[in-house]
Parts: structure tokens; sequence; C-alpha cells
């Protein structure tokens, strides 16, 4: 029998970015929240529409970004490596930094934690200025406050150009 957020553990609801532009994007973000729901230690409980976004980094094509939240009883290093080895079996591959990408997932918030480890800060730093994240995960937790700002994200995405952003074809 498989017992979903084990009930002698607290559940943290987290915040996730998915971004890629290689293959088929919409079709590996959907299998990598198929992979994550199946964890026994996480919920995907909403997902924002898919988004067009200009590159960041070296020419490349357009991305397609979006946001979805969690609810888990992993801890945020546990997390990180979920997310890690999903882009992996995905078929990311590291090669040029800010390069191309089958898929990117980035932990963007950890309930209200804020955590500075050598391999993870939540909130994410560049939270606050993408509008490529703020943009989705304003459609489906606009009044969650950033820990580090004291901005809910709705605040925080009026206060960035939004006008490269578009809603794609879903």
């Amino acid at each position: 029998m498989i017992v979903r957020l084990n009930a002698l553990s607290k559940s943290i609801l987290c915040a996730i970015a998915l971004g890629g532009n290689l293959n088929n994007p919409a079709e590996t973000f959907d299998a990598a929240l198929t992979r994550l729901n199946d964890h026994p230690r996480i919920s995907v409980t909403a997902r924002s529409p898919w988004y067009t976004t200009p590159p960041m980094g070296p020419p490349q094509p357009d991305y397609l970004n979006g946001c979805a939240l969690l609810e888990t009883t992993l801890d945020s290093s546990e997390l990180l490596a979920m997310l890690l080895d999903t882009e992996t079996q995905l078929g990311r591959v590291r090669e040029v930094h800010w390069g191309p990408r089958t898929l990117d997932l980035d932990l963007l918030l950890y309930g209200d934690s804020i955590i500075e480890l050598p391999h993870l800060t939540v909130p994410h730093l560049g939270l606050g200025d993408r509008a490529f994240m703020l943009k989705p995960l304003a459609d489906i937790a606009a009044d969650w406050v950033d820990p580090r700002s004291g901005k809910t994200i709705k605040q925080l995405l009026q206060t960035i150009d939004c006008s490269e952003i578009h809603l794609a074809v879903n």
C-alpha cells in the first residue's frame, strides 16, 4: 500500500518553474509533472498555463515556461535531487550555461523558508526579476509572499516588464 504524503510528516507547499526549448517542451513538462506526482511524497496540486519567452544567454530558440505547485514531505535538498533526477531522466544534458535544453526545473519557493546552502538557494535568486518565472507563478499563486522581499508574487510581477511573455497554445 502506498501512502501519499506521509501523515506523520508535515507537507510543505512548494513552487517550481519549468522551462525548455528543445524537442517538444509541452510534452516534456507533462512527463515531468507526471513523474513528480507519481512520487509517493510529492503531489502536484496546480500548474500554470505555458508561456513562450525569449531566451537568456546565447542565441537559441524561444523557451516554453510555466510553473507548478507541489505539496511534499521531502526536505528541500531531497526535492532538489528529485528535480535534477527528473531533468536527467527526461533528457537534460548540461553543456552550455544558459544554453538550450529539453527541461529545466527550478525550485522557486519552499513554504516560507529562506534556504542558503552551497547547492541550493530558496527563494530562487532570479525570482523577483524574471518575468518568465513570475507571470506563470502569479497565475497559480498570486498571493504567495516571497519570504525574502515580503512582497506577494502579484506585487513583484507589477514591477517588471512582461511584454515579451506570451501565452502559448496549450
